[in-house]
């Protein structure tokens, strides 16, 4: 495994980098549409919580790798380029957001009615009182939900390689196929995954314990 690393460390490092801002990109913004939706849903408004359900439903029953096909196939041929880094990352930010959205969703619900009730009632808006009241609460219960989610955002990163994405699991893909080492090659791949995934995974453990 350590010749494999050092003969085609340039690859896996490419690889690497680019699952990493491939996933910092597609987490912060499935956050933001997540919660977006999530806030949407929960609208009295029928039209908009519709809307919102709609959104949630549709990239949620769809498999990701179907999504960042059709990102990759067919949004160039008919509507603007996408390179294969692009529609990765764009697919995984629609699929990953649909499920913060019900995490979110559900977050929000579990807050006691009456306290948006006593905010608006102390002459706060709608927006004011889910900014400074509602949100706050929900997202320190919905912590390990969301962890989880963030931890399968990176793993699902690896979607990346069926569109020539050049992350880490592209990268194997050609050197496993280049050296015909497949087991080694795969098990670098694996623990550079790990070293992702392990510390998200220990730091919302923290979060969870210190927000609790």
């Amino acid at each position: 495994m350590i010749e494999i690393l050092s003969t085609n460390g340039q690859a896996f490092l490419t690889g690497f980098l680019n699952t990493v801002f491939c996933s910092l990109l597609a987490l912060i913004f499935s956050l933001i549409i997540g919660a977006g939706m999530a806030i949407l849903e929960t609208l009295p408004s029928k039209f908009w919580s519709r809307l919102a359900h709609a959104y949630v439903e549709l990239f949620r029953n769809i498999p990701l790798l179907v999504i960042t096909m059709f990102l990759y196939v067919v949004v160039p041929k008919y509507v603007m380029p996408l390179s294969g880094f692009a529609a990765g990352t764009i697919g995984l930010t629609l699929y990953t957001s649909s499920f913060i959205a019900e995490t979110v969703r559900a977050g929000i619900q579990s807050i006691d009615v009456g306290q948006m009730e006593g905010a608006r009632a102390n002459g706060l808006t709608y927006w004011q009182a889910m900014q400074y009241i509602i949100l706050p609460q929900a997202f320190k219960i919905v912590i390990p939900p969301l962890g989880n989610q963030f931890i399968n955002l990176i793993k699902n990163s690896s979607v990346l390689a069926f569109v020539a994405g050049f992350d880490l699991m592209y990268q194997g893909d050609i050197i496993a196929a280049t050296n015909f080492r497949t087991i080694e090659t795969y098990i670098v791949v694996g623990v550079l995954y790990l070293i992702l995934t392990l510390p998200m995974s220990y730091y919302m453990r923290y979060l969870e314990k210190k927000l609790a």
